[in-house]
């Protein structure tokens, strides 16, 4: 049997519209991460799968329903809980990389060990270790402006390592590059699983992405319709 490392029950959640009717998006997912190996959530736009993505990464809370994470629900942690829970435990990667355009590359990956604590000269070394590890070693002190959209996703990459995450969710990673930087982006994705045995939970419309997972779930009206075996 495959370890599960993330589960979601029952997860409900609804938003309400401009016109404060309430809208459920989500009508109970139930879905078990395995460990070590990719996992992709898809669907059609406004399917759910960013909502789920956020609920099952602690970004946003459920109208009901639990995530389950080292046998403790992760929603019965208050805010400042929660928060410290995820810049401890897991990364992110968007399909926009939200780096700070004052900062250079490796003080951007370095923040999230700021945050935690670490030391400057610390956090500055593994920033380096990182940004080598995604091929950007010679851009380490360049700022956002002074790199290819393609570079600044791979720092992005290299940031949510920072913490040496249990789990990296990833929402449209490749969604604004091109074919070409896309691969770049699977091919470190697929690395990081093997070399690493790094667990990611993304979400995408990248075909090529997609047959790269090691599981596929669908969300259509609200429900996981496609809850499979191991594609490979």
């Amino acid at each position: 049997m495959p370890d599960i490392i993330l589960k979601s029950n029952n997860i409900v959640k609804s938003y309400k519209n401009s016109e404060n009717v309430s809208l459920q998006v989500l009508r109970g997912i139930n879905l078990e991460i395995v460990e070590n190996k990719i996992s992709v959530i898809i669907g059609a736009s406004g399917a759910g799968k960013s909502t789920l993505l956020h609920l099952l990464s602690g970004l946003d809370r459920p109208d009901s329903g639990e995530v389950i994470f080292d046998n403790r629900n992760i929603y019965s942690l208050n805010d400042n809980k929660l928060a410290q829970f995820r810049n401890n435990t897991l990364g992110f990667v968007f399909q926009f990389h939200h780096l700070l355009n004052e900062f250079t590359a490796a003080e951007n990956v370095a923040i999230p060990l700021l945050i935690k604590g670490v030391s400057l000269k610390s956090a500055m070394k593994r920033a380096e270790e990182l940004l080598d590890s995604v091929g950007l070693k010679d851009r380490l002190t360049h700022k956002p402006a002074e790199l290819s959209g393609g570079e600044q996703q791979r720092i992005s990459v290299a940031r949510a390592l920072a913490n040496n995450p249990s789990i990296i969710f990833a929402d449209e990673p490749t969604g604004n590059l091109d074919s070409a930087n896309g691969k770049i982006i699977n091919d470190i994705f697929l690395e990081l699983r093997d070399k690493y045995n790094k667990t990611f939970i993304i979400v995408t419309h990248n075909a090529e992405l997609v047959k790269l997972a090691d599981y596929v779930y669908e969300i259509k009206d609200g429900i996981i319709i496609d809850n499979n075996e191991p594609i490979i």
